[in-house]
């Protein structure tokens, strides 16, 4: 069975920081592309971020240079670290595992909440 658990979300103030983590099943880990996504309400389903099991990575506009994303592959873990946080990064943010192959999401985690507000 496919598990993706993300934690780390949480309310943040505009300029702060946080780092979400997801943490995957081993088969998943290795073979696919992980990345993170974000919904905000009212808003399409926008992919942030992707790093591939070779370690490139990929951002999307609204967060190049603010975000970092990285894996532990001894801990089948990946990270998204946010610095500079606005409000407009307030969303719900999900862990997914990409095929390497298509580049589709194929897996989705169940969603970890952030809010970024004074």
């Amino acid at each position: 069975q496919v598990q993706l658990v993300e934690s780390g979300g949480g309310l943040v103030q505009p300029g702060g920081s946080l780092r979400l983590s997801c943490a995957a099943s081993g088969t998943i880990f290795r073979i696919y592309t992980m990345g993170w996504s974000r919904q905000a309400p009212g808003n399409q389903r926008e992919l942030v971020a992707t790093i591939a099991n070779n370690g490139y990575t990929n951002y999307a506009d609204s967060v190049k240079g603010r975000a970092t994303i990285s894996r532990d592959n001894a801990k089948n873990t990946v990270y998204l670290q946010m610095n500079s946080l606005k409000p407009e990064d307030t969303a719900v943010y999900y862990c997914n595992a990409l095929s390497p192959v298509s580049g589709n999401i194929n897996y989705w985690g169940q969603g970890t909440q952030v809010t970024v507000s004074s």
